[in-house]
């Protein structure tokens, strides 16, 4: 059911966002798969190469960087969004494999692992990412719990073409700090370990090599994450474009540098599936996927968002939680 819409300055807005009275869909759809297809059990567990993959990156990465300490800052503009901003979302996207535990058996070691995949990003977030990743499984879209959702105030500002663009540009800031201002939790041994390194590497890069080698990193984070077609994904996965439709799958090349994120309802719906086997559940169970909306572009998604005069921040679907009603 969609909330109010009204005439906004010649353009149909919404001032709601769906709301939902059944519970999220990937349950009931993973007990269907299961019970016909039992063999899908079988890509449960680890990505043996999960560790080569990230610690490939994480020293292309540092490298690029130190090579680019006397670089001038336009050339590091250009290096970090060709470069280094696939680089560091690749990253991102590997600390997002590593929530659900898909490198290592053993907790700890995926967490440990995370730490290190952080290390070009600039910023701490692996572990705090971890906390509100995995409510965002167990709570998709349940109001006041999904961290994900964008906040009231969001959507009310981001009406139009231009505050959508600028939105879509800091997106990352958003996605960040939405959590840590609506939904704050104590810090754990855990986060202040991430915290602790990654300041550590910030220096050393700074003192070693100068403020433009560390520069280059954040560049590549922020730039990564904004107006990039890899960010695309941010709004492809549960954007709604479809009323009858709350998570979308994008199944296009990125896939291959963003650990298969695009498998976004094989992903919801096998959590514990690392990304290089998602495919092959829409291989065998292509009749529950074939029939859903899907993308083949990121760049698009990013282009409909900010030029469709219906679509914003309240094009999310929301659901009360009975826990709280």
């Amino acid at each position: 059911m969609r909330g109010e819409e009204r005439e906004d300055e010649g353009q149909l807005m919404a001032t709601d966002f769906f709301w939902s009275y059944t519970d999220e869909p990937h349950a009931s759809r993973r007990r269907q798969i299961l019970s016909k297809y039992p063999q899908i059990k079988e890509l449960f567990g680890p990505d043996p190469w999960a560790f080569a993959k990230i610690a490939f990156v994480v020293l292309i990465q540092l490298a690029t960087a130190t090579l680019l300490h006397d670089a001038n800052w336009g050339k590091i503009l250009m290096v970090a969004y060709f470069f280094g901003s696939f680089l560091n979302h690749n990253l991102f996207l590997a600390i997002h494999e590593l929530s659900h535990n898909l490198a290592f058996c053993t907790p700890s070691y995926n967490r440990l692992l995370g730490i290190f995949a952080n290390l070009p990003i600039g910023v701490p977030m692996s572990i705090t990412f971890q906390k509100y990743h995995l409510e965002h499984h167990r709570y998709q879209g349940v109001d006041e719990m999904d961290m994900d959702i964008p906040t009231k105030l969001e959507a009310r500002i981001v009406r139009n073409a231009f505050t959508k663009s600028i939105w879509v540009t800091f997106q990352l800031f958003f996605y960040a700090l939405r959590p840590l201002f609506l939904k704050p939790k104590p810090p754990c041994l855990w986060e202040f370990t991430n915290l602790f390194i990654q300041l550590a590497l910030d220096a050393a890069m700074v003192y070693l090599y100068g403020w433009r080698s560390f520069g280059y990193l954040i560049l590549s984070t922020f730039v990564g994450g904004g107006m990039h077609p890899m960010a695309g994904h941010f709004i492809s996965e549960h954007y709604v474009f479809h009323p009858d439709q709350e998570t979308y799958s994008y199944y296009g090349p990125l896939n291959l540098l963003t650990w298969h994120v695009g498998y976004h309802n094989e992903h919801h719906d096998f959590p514990r599936i690392p990304g290089t086997k998602l495919h092959k559940v829409r291989e065998i169970a292509p009749e529950f996927y074939e029939g859903l909306e899907s993308y083949k572009s990121w760049s698009q998604v990013i282009y409909m968002y900010i030029t469709d005069r219906t679509v914003g921040p309240y094009s999310r679907m929301k659901r009360k939680s009975r826990k709280y009603e």
